[in-house]
């Protein structure tokens, strides 16, 4: 038997339930990973509290839980390349990351994910980077970042905004982070000026010449009213018609490569990424309330 965390119906952390479940293994065509960690996204308790985000992605009950994993190949079925046993890997699969094991169809088809996790990164830092590196990475290039531009990001200190704004500092962008007063110093040591979110962004910041939300549409309110055009400005969080014509974008619009970018940069050390918590697979419901209060500094992994 495995273990797989699943739920029944839709609802908060209380629906989730770590269960065992017979073993799966690799088909014809398809690897098989040992998950040691999963990386949690807000997506991930959006889908199991709505029903209507959930049938956007073809997701019926019963379901697994989670996109973001990180672990070893242990199987490799028939006919299946470019992996072997005993790589080590990260990527995602929708809505079945957090289980002991997951089948992996290879080439692998999206919204699914896999790459070799690089020497010097560890399993839990592999498993917070498919969707919120490549979310990251999309929300910069939909405003054209370029050296010298002020840019002002909304939800900074949150799962993509680490990256964003580390990203866009190596780019050679001022950074200006939107965050609670208690997470100003979190900000300052990524490299960000902190500023208040809530109401008057837009009279306390100056100067911004793009600007991304990576939280809803406050942010993107706030740069158009300060004269930024709707071609500058991102969001990844407000559905796809955001407010005064801005740019919506995801992960799934990051260009070939971006994950690589990130990992490369990490095994450099110009970018790290803060984790704010590790909780055992036991403790799947306090790790997904953590996530789902939108206070957490980073991002929070599950270990399996």
């Amino acid at each position: 038997m495995s273990r797989a965390v699943v739920y029944e119906k839709f609802g908060g952390p209380e629906v989730l339930e770590l269960r065992e479940v017979p073993e799966p293994h690799a088909g014809p065509g398809e690897v098989r990973v040992r998950v040691t960690a999963a990386g949690l996204n807000p997506m991930d308790w959006g889908l199991a509290a709505r029903p209507e985000a959930a049938a956007r992605f073809g997701i019926t009950l019963p379901s697994g839980f989670g996109y973001d994993f990180a672990g070893v190949v242990d199987e490799v079925g028939p006919g299946a390349t470019g992996f072997t046993a005993g790589d080590r890997v990260f990527g995602g699969v929708l809505a079945r990351a957090v289980a002991d094991h997951v089948v992996v169809k290879v080439p692998v088809p999206a919204p699914d994910a896999l790459y070799p996790t690089p020497s010097g990164i560890s399993d839990e830092v592999a498993s917070t980077l498919a969707v919120a590196g490549s979310s990251a990475v999309a929300a910069l290039a939909a405003v054209g970042l370029r050296s010298g531009d002020t840019l002002l990001v909304g939800g900074a200190a949150g799962g993509v905004g680490i990256f964003a704004v580390q990203l866009a500092k190596l780019a050679g962008a001022t950074v200006i982070g939107t965050a609670s007063e208690g997470t100003f110093e979190f900000l300052r040591k990524l490299g960000a000026e902190p500023v208040t979110y809530g109401p008057g962004l837009a009279d306390r910041v100056r100067g911004i010449t793009a600007a991304t939300d990576l939280y809803g549409t406050e942010t993107a309110e706030a740069a158009l009213a300060l004269g930024v055009p709707p071609e500058r400005i991102s969001t990844i969080a407000a559905g796809p018609t955001p407010p005064g014509g801005v740019r919506a974008t995801g992960g799934a619009d990051a260009e070939p490569g971006a994950l690589k970018k990130i990992t490369d940069a990490i095994v450099a050390g110009q970018l790290t990424v803060p984790i704010a918590e590790v909780f055992p697979v036991e403790r799947i419901r306090d790790a997904v309330a953590l996530q789902a209060a939108r206070h957490v500094h980073g991002k929070v992994v599950v270990t399996l």
